[in-house]
């Protein structure tokens, strides 16, 4: 493995790393993977906390371009739970024969591109180092676990686990067995992971104490399994669901309303917004009347209306306050889906710790002080979420033209050509990155897209005989310039949340829009485009 060489390597075999993989094989290119996991599947082999699974509907999420693969993979749930997903893309990587191109055990320690062999070398944790011509980043958006931002971790001496370095059961694919039964647990974090572990440990946990510094609007996820005639329309209606996807925002199943949310009447709005909130998945969110997202008056509606349920739904009406955002409306953050959360309330043996109003002093040898009190604890789950979008980049030492270092250039928020590629670091790729549709996206259908448009820029340079590419300074700030004035026309600028690149644990990150709201099928027709032209705005040679 030492200095060893080839046409390219990628970084990560998960979903985008293993696609990226197999379609540039087929170019006939030597290819590597280095992956820091023992296995495949990137996000579902990191997250296996428990209670883990999908908020996208199963049948929209799994990989479109393989008939075989449609044919042969049954779902057994509408949202798949996480070790059925990570069989899944074991039983991809076995179809696609993957394994023999991929290291696992390899954390990407610094990349390091060499202008005159035109080819980036990189470094293990293990010392040893390889080089290609091409780097292609399939880290993800959310592969960064941050652990809080308080003093006192390391003194803590009971159970701790982060959600996302969750231990694995070693004869499966899900989480080891845990047990909460009896024991004081805390839970710090409520976003989409922290609503996913409180529903589970508030089952079996003798006292769970819920550590909420900000609350989100949750909804109901409504799942359930796929019985037998289900099934069968399902596999014949692929190309329709794909169909629909496609044709939606951000590659889901939901299909925003063209109607406005101010020109219907209050009795057609509730009905509509009933209709939504009994209906599984997204549509509360992403089905919903196309100005939630980008008029206030109208988020002040559904706001409104997803409040009056969660108070309907908590039997303490000051409780339910506290579980009420009053700082951003509805759908402005990732809106966690939920199965019975607000009812988890409802139990004795749960607990909600307002951090707002004691903040967190300190994390003791025996739990997490306050300002108002001790938590004697047995077990601390930190769902703390990620560094997001960059924080596996900025993670790994990557050197540009002239040794810059991708953390500098992006230091007051990243600049990229259609989310691909920047400049200064020729031959770099990064496939769902930053200002990339696919990150703001049912993301393997919007993989899919990012890592076939890849692969043919790559097979045109092999075609032309061209070696190098990279975006001009004026294409990249078109670019990012076009990402920041799609941001404006929504709501989330306003508000905190790692859309904007702000977690609380990570001081001093600047607020600027990680995403694309310019919706997947805008961006996907600006990359065909773009590639119809020869490439515009790319520097190659």
């Amino acid at each position: 493995m030492s200095n060893a060489q080839y046409d390219v390597i990628i970084i990560g075999a998960g979903i985008s790393g293993m696609y990226q993989l197999w379609k540039l094989r087929k170019l006939g290119l030597s290819v590597r993977v280095y992956e820091a996991g023992s296995g495949v599947g990137g996000t579902w082999y990191w997250n296996r906390y428990p209670g883990c699974r999908f908020d996208s509907e199963s049948y929209s999420y799994g990989y479109s371009f393989s008939k075989e693969i449609l044919d042969e993979w049954d779902w057994s749930e509408h949202f798949a739970p996480q070790p059925e997903t990570l069989k899944y893309l074991n039983f991809v990587a076995d179809k696609l024969d993957v394994r023999k191109d991929i290291t696992f055990h390899a954390r990407v320690k610094s990349a390091v591109f060499d202008e005159a062999a035109t080819r980036w070398t990189i470094e293990l944790d293990d010392g040893s180092k390889a080089s290609a011509g091409i780097l292609i980043s399939a880290t993800g958006p959310l592969s960064a676990p941050q652990m809080p931002n308080i003093p006192g971790v390391s003194d803590y001496k009971g159970e701790a686990y982060h959600t996302g370095m969750w231990p694995r059961d070693p004869n499966g694919y899900g989480p080891a067995n845990i047990p909460f039964a009896g024991k004081r647990v805390g839970v710090l974090g409520t976003g989409a992971t922290g609503v996913q572990v409180i529903q589970e440990v508030a089952k079996t946990a003798g006292e769970l104490f819920v550590f909420q510094r900000t609350p989100n609007w949750c909804a109901p996820l409504l799942n359930s399994k796929i019985d037998a005639e289900t099934q069968k329309t399902i596999h014949a209606t692929y190309d329709k669901i794909f169909k629909q996807c496609s044709e939606s925002m951000g590659n889901f199943l939901h299909k925003n309303d063209p109607r406005s949310a101010l020109e219907v009447s209050d009795a057609e709005r509730e009905a509509f917004f009933e209709q939504l909130y009994a209906s599984p998945g997204f549509g509360i969110w992403l089905g919903t009347f196309r100005d939630v997202l980008t008029d206030q008056r109208a988020n002040d509606y559904a706001s409104d209306f997803v409040a009056r349920k969660i108070r309907s739904r908590v039997k303490d009406p000051k409780l339910a306050e506290k579980l009420i955002p009053k700082d951003h409306g509805f759908g402005l953050r990732r809106v966690p889906m939920e199965t019975n959360y607000y009812e988890c309330y409802n139990q004795p043996n749960v607990h909600l710790v307002d951090i707002k109003e004691a903040p967190i002093e300190r994390i003791t040898a025996k739990g997490i002080k306050t300002k108002d009190a001790e938590y004697e604890l047995d077990m601390i789950i930190y769902a703390t979420g990620f560094e997001a979008v960059t924080g596996a980049l900025a993670r790994i030492d990557i050197r540009g033209v002239g040794g810059k270092t991708l953390k500098e250039k992006w230091a007051d928020g990243p600049q990229t050509y259609l989310g691909m590629q920047t400049t200064g670091f020729p031959n770099f790729f990064t496939l769902v990155g930053p200002n990339n549709g696919s990150t703001f996206c049912n993301i393997p259908r919007c993989i899919e897209q990012n890592v076939e448009w890849l692969t043919d820029l790559i097979a045109d340079m092999q075609a032309k005989g061209l070696k190098r590419v990279e975006p001009s300074q004026a294409a990249e700030n078109a670019w990012t310039d076009h990402v920041d004035e799609t941001a404006r026309a929504t709501l989330f600028p306003t508000v905190n949340s790692w859309f904007m690149g702000v977690n609380d644990n990570i001081p001093g990150r600047k607020k600027k829009f990680m995403l694309y709201a310019g919706g997947f099928p805008l961006y996907r027709q600006k990359c065909a485009e773009i590639a119809a032209k020869g490439y515009e705005g790319f520097v190659r040679g």
